[in-house]
């Protein structure tokens, strides 16, 4: 299985900025006095929202405020302000706190307090904000809510879905949850490599940035052998000397860089192994039949993907429209293997899918979402076998515009499987035998069809980041042999747009059906965000317009600006730093980065949870048979989309960590080296420096810069010393010399040899006027710097 490029702008992979929260000896408040039907100030809203986050929604603050007619107008407007200021942010159906958990989360239950109540913390959390608040969790009696049913009951190394409700006691964590529902039994509390110890036991080595060393026992080593991969459990907290832990299990050794894979999905608690009965069911589908089908084997579609890529979930054909009322359009078909004929809601196969989430991609391995089965035969659309489909035929007008479309539920059979190197090739004139007789029926009318699609995206105007994707080529034997950027080809750019399409096109059915289903949503940048990036862009003399109604093509006008300048990655990164993080929701507000307001995943049910769910929602409303979304389902869109949306982010991070581990592991015997660099991110403590020629980055300590007081400009992305005026901004090519590598944690420590450079005068007169302005901190040499990356 190989991932293919598909929504290149759907911004997944941004990290969220820094927010802090108030510690647990915050003092105790006043109570709120809420006047019953006048309009709550800020002030009160914002008290209001961070002590009853469950009932946070526009809806439920009228309904509390008893806010009526033309007040409900004035909160929706003060409330868009406050989102709008960084005030609040948008979770689901809720409004939060920045930095808040939301009213919904999935927790892992990490460890005891001292009463022996579990606490849990977000299963996933930004490095940047610091360590993950802790939760207590609230155990019910086994009658359940109210003596209804039968409560969940968890236990330490549970992955849990619970409400989250801030603690009345500020003596502990500063969040109390009640369990919705157990969604992985005994994940294991902690990870690490377990090395000997002269006369027995051993000690722990963290396999995290911020994990601690743990003491084992000798009676409770499990069998594990120096050097050896170990889920373990934590024995013992005490206020003083290291935590002790007993060994669970023996994951394997991580003496070869093909295990370090291994390291990240068990860390992150991704499920890897099918259970039998998965398999069973699996390995029983039979091919689908003809019931509720239309029979499309003789239309030539084909799919074009990476030239590895095991399983092929899209095919394309394209036309000229016949019909004499759209002169010089065009017909798009995309069809989208139908998953939802095969696993079926609620059954072994779609719990284990929902568990997942999505596939994983590794360098060395993909963690599937479905068994290779059904993803790789049933539901791959292979040339030149009979495969059921989902199919949408789209018209469009010679300008672009989408002027209708309808979808099917088809039998197909692929006429070619292509790479995108060989489809491009043969379009730029170097046709080989396969794709020669492909090229006039096929090949040619499906880019004239892009160049069609492409006039109304060019119109639509959707954010065009310019970031390289870096892809890691290994050794036979698992070590990394070099990094490089694959080019971007017009295939891919048109493989992207049609399924964007299609997405588009899923979402606008399904909405003219009333139908419920998630959506892929995107929201805007927050004012505060804006603000950020309008200090940064000034410094370059590039002006972002204030006000809360900035579009994606505003950022377009921006990255036009820097493109071919000496800040043209720096701007990029910035610009891609003050965007949202793309999620799933059943609620719609559109999605920003591809400037679109109706959206929704289609295209990849193979290896994502929500476009299967899609696919039943289409099925269903659409009278097309079988595997149909269920009321059940429905009922649970908000717990799902909240499930997927968190998988995303773990899948995310485990890939990301596994590459810094193969750099990592790549660099670890050039200790010593200088390299070439690029300053990629400036903190208060210190620098981050990006190898580009790796694919990897580390940390420069403000404490080793040099003597001179450096002080952190904000505004210009910038550290600079107080006394000589020289320094080192984002975007700034450096020679480091790397200092530290630790392969485990994935973690580089450089060391700068190259000069600071003068600062702009901004930051010249800044230092002689002595002033300390907000945004601009003093750093000493000795500041200790964060253990995680930005």
């Amino acid at each position: 299985m190989s991932r293919t490029p598909r929504d290149r702008t759907d911004l997944t992979g941004k990290r969220p900025g820094k927010i802090g929260r108030a510690g647990k000896d915050a003092p105790a408040v006043e109570p709120l006095n809420i006047v019953h039907g006048a309009l709550p100030s800020r002030e009160v809203i914002l008290r209001f929202i961070a002590d009853h986050p469950q009932k946070a929604s526009k809806r439920e603050l009228a309904k509390a405020f008893g806010l009526k007619g033309d007040s409900r107008v004035e909160l929706k407007h003060l409330l868009q302000e406050l989102e709008q200021e960084g005030m609040l942010q948008k979770s689901r159906k809720s409004l939060i706190r920045p930095g808040a958990l939301p009213p919904v989360t999935v927790l892992d239950i990490t460890t005891r307090d001292k009463d022996g109540d579990l606490i849990g913390r977000p299963a996933e959390w930004p490095e940047d904000q610091g360590v993950a608040p802790a939760v207590a969790i609230r155990q019910q009696s086994p009658a359940g809510r109210q003596g209804k049913g039968k409560a969940p009951v968890a236990g330490l190394g549970d992955r849990i879905l619970a409400k989250i409700f801030p603690a009345v006691d500020r003596g502990g964590p500063a969040y109390t949850a009640r369990i919705i529902k157990v969604i992985d039994r005994r994940r294991g509390a902690a990870m690490g490599v377990f090395r000997t110890a002269p006369g027995g036991g051993g000690r722990l080595l963290p396999i995290e940035r911020r994990g601690e060393e743990m003491v084992i026992d000798p009676d409770f080593t499990g069998g594990a052998a120096d050097g050896d991969l170990v889920e373990i459990e934590v024995a013992r907290l005490g206020r003083f000397g290291l935590p002790r832990a007993k060994v669970l299990s023996v994951v394997g050794s991580v003496g070869s860089e093909k295990a370090i894979s291994m390291i990240a999905i068990h860390a992150h608690g991704i499920p890897h192994v099918f259970p039998p009965a998965v398999m069973a069911e699996a390995e029983a589908a039979k091919p689908a039949t003809m019931s509720h089908r239309e029979d499309w084997r003789d239309v030539p579609l084909i799919t074009i993907d990476p030239a590895d890529a095991k399983d092929h979930d899209d095919a394309v054909y394209a036309e000229l429209d016949p019909s004499p009322d759209n002169p010089g359009g065009v017909i798009v078909t995309v069809a989208i293997a139908d998953v939802s004929w095969y696993v079926r809601p609620n059954s072994p196969l779609d719990r284990e899918a929902l568990k997942r989430g999505n596939s994983v991609y590794f360098p060395d391995r993909v963690v599937p979402m479905l068994p290779e089965r059904i993803s790789n035969d049933l539901c791959s659309l292979k040339e030149g076998l009979d495969r059921p489909a989902l199919a949408v035929r789209m018209s469009f007008s010679s300008e672009g515009r989408k002027i209708g479309h309808t979808f099917h539920r088809i039998m197909m059979k692929s006429a070619a499987k292509l790479s995108y190197q060989q489809a491009q090739a043969a379009i730029d004139g170097n046709a080989d035998d396969k794709t020669g007789p492909m090229l006039e029926p096929i090949l040619k009318p499906l880019w004239r069809a892009y160049a069609v699609m492409k006039r109304g995206r060019d119109r639509r105007q959707p954010l065009e980041l310019d970031m390289p994707e870096r892809k890691i080529l290994l050794k036979p034997d698992g070590t990394v042999d070099r990094v490089f950027v694959p080019p971007r080809l017009d295939a891919h750019k048109l493989i992207e747009e049609m399924m964007i399409q299609a997405n588009v096109a899923a979402a606008e059915t399904l909405e003219k059906k009333r139908q419920v289903l998630v959506y892929r949503i995107h929201d805007g940048p927050t004012l505060a965000k804006q603000e950020v990036l309008r200090e940064f862009l000034a410094t370059l003399g590039i002006s972002l317009a204030k006000g809360g109604n900035v579009r994606a093509n505003s950022f377009n006008g921006i990255l036009a600006k820097a493109e071919g300048t000496a800040h043209q990655t720096m701007v990029n990164e910035m610009v891609l730093r003050s965007q949202s993080q793309a999620i799933y929701s059943p609620e719609n507000i559109g999605h920003f980065g591809l400037n679109l307001m109706k959206y929704a995943h289609f295209t990849s049910p193979i290896r994502r949870y929500a476009d299967l769910i899609v696919h039943r929602a289409l099925v269903g409303s659409l009278g097309f048979g079988e595997g149909g979304i269920t009321p059940d389902e429905e009922a649970a869109l908000d717990d799902i989309a909240a499930e997927i949306s968190t998988f995303e982010r773990r899948a995310m991070a485990a890939e990301r960590e596994t590459i810094d581990r193969l750099i990592a592991h790549h660099l670890s015997t050039r200790v010593g080296e200088e390299f070439a660099g690029r300053v990629s991110g400036v903190t208060k403590s210190g620098l981050f420096i990006a190898l580009p020629d790796y694919g990897a980055d580390g940390f420069i300590p403000i404490s080793t810069l040099g003597s001179d007081y450096f002080i952190y400009d904000e505004a210009h992305q910038a550290l600079s010393g107080e006394r000589t005026g020289l320094g080192y901004r984002l975007g700034d090519s450096v020679t480091v010399k790397l200092a530290e590598a630790i392969p485990l944690a994935g973690a580089l420590r450089f060391e700068m040899l190259s000069e600071g450079r003068e600062m702009p005068t901004a930051v010249r007169s800044f230092h002689k006027a002595g002033r300390r302005d907000k945004g601009q901190v003093r750093k000493k040499p000795g500041t200790r710097p964060p253990r995680g990356r930005r």
